[in-house]
C-alpha cells in the first residue's frame, strides 16, 4: 500500500476512538451533563485527546467540533440543503420560544416533565399559542399533547434532551441545548425599513 509521506500518522488516539466516531456520526452531540456514564466517558476521552481526535477524525473527512460542554461533527453540505436547514431553523426559533415561554431558566441542565407543560399551557394564553404555532411543524391535526409528546421525542433523538427518570417522565436539558442557542443568536434579522429610506 501507499502511505502519504508528509503526513505524520503517528497519533495516540482513546481506546473508544470507535464508538465516538459511531455516536457522533449519526449528529448526535456528546455532552458532558449526559446522564448516561458511557457517554459522559466518551465526552471525558474527546475532551482530555481533542486534538488527537481532531486530526484523527480530520482524516477521514469529519470535522470534530467542541461547543460549550458538548462535541459533534459538522460538515460542509451542498447549497441545495441550506433552504432545509432554514427551514430546520424557523422550527428551532419556536422550539427554543416555547420553551423558555414556559420557563425562562430553561436551558442545561433544567429537569421537567411534559406534564407540567401541558397543565401550564392550560392557564398561559401565551403558553398555549406557543404550542399551537408549533403544531404546523407536525400536523395541524394533532392535540397538544401529541404535539409536544413528538417535539420532545424528536429532541431526545437528536440528543438534546435525555429521560433521566422514566417512572417519573423526568427529563434533562443537555449541554448541547448551548449549540441550539448559539444557532439562533448566529440568525442575523435585517430591519426592511432600512431598505425603504435608502435613495433610489
Amino acid at each position: 500500500p501507499k502511505y502519504n509521506e508528509t503526513m505524520d500518522l503517528n497519533i495516540r488516539i482513546p481506546d473508544h476512538t470507535a464508538q465516538i466516531f459511531d455516536y457522533l456520526q449519526k449528529g448526535l452531540f456528546i455532552s458532558s451533563n449526559s446522564t448516561n456514564e458511557d457517554v459522559r466517558q466518551l465526552y471525558d476521552d474527546i475532551d482530555e485527546n481533542f486534538e488527537a481526535l481532531s486530526l484523527y477524525f480530520g482524516q477521514i473527512g469529519y470535522t470534530l467540533e467542541r461547543g460549550n460542554e458538548y462535541f459533534y461533527f459538522s460538515r460542509n453540505e451542498p447549497r441545495a440543503t441550506l433552504e432545509q436547514k432554514l427551514m430546520r431553523a424557523y422550527y428551532w426559533i419556536d422550539v427554543l420560544d416555547l420553551f423558555k415561554t414556559y420557563d425562562e431558566t430553561f436551558g442545561p441542565g433544567f429537569r421537567f416533565q411534559p406534564e407540567q407543560i401541558l397543565v401550564e399551557a392550560n392557564i398561559n394564553v401565551l403558553l398555549q399559542n406557543k404550542l399551537d404555532g408549533i403544531r404546523k411543524h407536525f400536523s395541524d391535526k394533532d392535540v397538544r399533547k401529541d404535539v409536544l409528546d413528538n417535539m420532545i421525542r424528536q429532541l431526545t433523538k437528536d440528543s438534546f434532551l435525555e429521560l433521566e427518570n422514566e417512572k417519573e417522565n423526568t427529563y434533562k436539558v443537555m449541554s448541547s441545548w448551548h449549540y441550539l442557542e448559539r444557532l439562533i443568536e448566529s440568525i442575523q434579522i435585517y430591519d426592511e425599513t432600512e431598505d425603504d429610506e435608502k435613495p433610489e
